[in-house]
């Protein structure tokens, strides 16, 4: 006779519907034992610290950094473009500089900078030939 705790049940097949026993569900198998939590991890930063090779090290450090600092310039450039935008004064819910400075934790004077940046990204590029 089958184990009736391993039976899947069929909500389609006899005895579904009105005519099946109320309340009767069907359990969970029970766990034997309690998986092995994980240990953590050291930390890595991109394999670095498993390369031997100085000149190997040196080589993808330097490809990491010019990564991170084009990253970094891109991001600035968002930024400049979302507080010129945020401060349109068009807008009718347009930030003032130093709303825009306490929102990107910036001093009212490199917001009013970044905005007058920003204005400037949006500005169709003209091509002069």
């Amino acid at each position: 006779m089958p184990d009736p705790q391993t039976q899947t049940s069929d909500p389609s097949g006899p005895g579904a519907g009105a005519g099946a026993a109320p309340g009767r569900r069907k359990r969970p198998v029970q766990l034997l034992f309690e998986p092995q939590a994980d240990a953590p991890e050291p930390e890595r930063f991109f394999d670095l610290e498993s390369i031997d090779d100085p000149a190997e090290l040196l080589r993808r450090s330097t490809e990491l950094a010019l990564a991170f600092r084009a990253a970094a310039e891109r991001a600035t450039d968002f930024q400049a473009v979302a507080a010129a935008q945020l401060a349109d004064p068009r807008r009718f819910d347009a930030l003032s500089g130093t709303e825009i400075a306490a929102r990107a934790d910036w001093t009212p004077d490199y917001a009013a900078k970044m905005i007058e940046y920003g204005r400037t990204l949006l500005q169709p590029r003209r091509h002069e030939d």
